[in-house]
């Protein structure tokens, strides 16, 4: 049903992985390679968070800053079940792309460790944080919807009731 979101759901994470593979082949620039694959997490990480998690397994994570300046962090899980938003194999793939990732970057960081390539740490740092914490507010929404934090609302994600934490 979502084959343009599927197809940048894993897009941006493996332009990101065979760009850190291969950029030293095709440029001489540490500077050039460092902001492209930045920039390809990034990226890799607004599209999960904002878009091919609502169209593909039906989840969203946010941050919500209240009038007192306190933090909440918000998960939501639609109430339909997700295979009515997207087929099983959208949702396998979802899954085995934001945890099959963060796995490959960490195996990156003990790689520039050891071979103590430490320039490239910084980098390699970002790509795991960045994948990881998509994983993390997924699993959230994925387990809390199941219990008590799912909250969508007649729209297809409005606003929410945010449980207070005291």
């Amino acid at each position: 049903r979502h084959p343009l979101a599927t197809f940048f759901h894993l897009f941006f994470r493996v332009s990101a992985i065979v760009t850190y593979l291969f950029c030293d082949w095709f440029s001489n620039s540490f500077v050039a390679c460092f902001v492209t694959i930045l920039i390809l997490l990034s990226f890799d990480f607004w599209s999960v968070k904002n878009v091919t998690g609502r169209l593909l397994v039906g989840l969203r994570w946010w941050n919500q800053i209240d009038e007192d300046g306190k933090s909440h962090w918000v998960f939501e899980a639609k109430r339909v079940p997700t295979i009515a938003a997207s087929t099983e194999a959208e949702a396998r793939i979802f899954w085995l792309g934001l945890i099959i990732c963060p796995v490959i970057w960490t195996m990156f960081f003990f790689s520039t460790l050891f071979s103590l390539k430490l320039k490239w740490l910084a980098l390699v740092i970002a790509g795991i944080s960045l994948q990881t914490a998509n994983l993390y507010g997924y699993i959230h929404c994925k387990l809390g919807g199941q219990k008590t934090i799912s909250r969508a609302t007649s729209r297809l994600f409005g606003t929410t009731d945010v449980p207070k934490s005291e």
